[in-house]
């Protein structure tokens, strides 16, 4: 077995970098291969990251697409030998992120740092529910809502300590309806 079948670790995201100005041929190009090899089992979406930048020109305004990080692309895949020689095989391509000739998946905290990946936790509770807590130190206590922040992401719980409630400050990915 290869040591990049040794690597495999499930559906991450690996950082591929390209000559200059290569980015959006990469992409095409990997998607055409996913299409005509059938890998859609391997691989699950390629992102070049932009913003959009109004440049003014006197009185002339327009929209400009800016690359974040020129050069790269990001890929979520599940890194075996198939994968990886499909991605090395594309023109313009030079190499993964990663030291040596070892392709280093992301961690979830670069993936949520560079806005990669953008989870939506629907959240469906408010001031006054009765909620389980399903990770962490509380994990299987429930509380009632105390409060929801403004942004939806954080959710203020008071748990049942003893006799008193102590009110804890949760994701609200980590609470479910009891």
């Amino acid at each position: 077995m290869s040591d990049i079948n040794e690597m495999n670790v499930g559906p991450r995201w690996y950082v591929a970098h390209t000559y200059s100005g290569y980015e959006n041929k990469v992409k095409a190009s990997l998607e055409k291969i996913v299409e005509n090899r059938g890998l859609g089992d391997l691989f699950f979406d390629i992102k070049i990251p932009v913003e959009t930048v109004i440049e003014k020109n006197g009185d002339v305004e327009k929209e400009v697409e800016m690359k974040l990080f020129p050069s790269y692309v990001f890929i979520k895949m599940v890194m075996t030998d198939e994968s990886w020689h499909a991605v090395k095989s594309i023109t313009g391509f030079t190499g993964f992120v990663g030291p040596g000739s070892r392709p280093t998946p992301l961690t979830d905290a670069e993936v949520e740092s560079l806005n990669i990946e953008t989870k939506r936790v629907e959240l469906v509770v408010k001031e006054g529910d009765t909620v389980m807590i399903t990770e962490g130190l509380f994990e299987g206590y429930t509380g009632t809502v105390q409060s929801v922040s403004d942004d939806m992401k954080k959710i203020t719980v008071l748990v049942k300590r003893g006799r008193r409630d102590m009110p804890v400050e949760l994701n609200a990915s980590v609470v479910k309806l009891a």
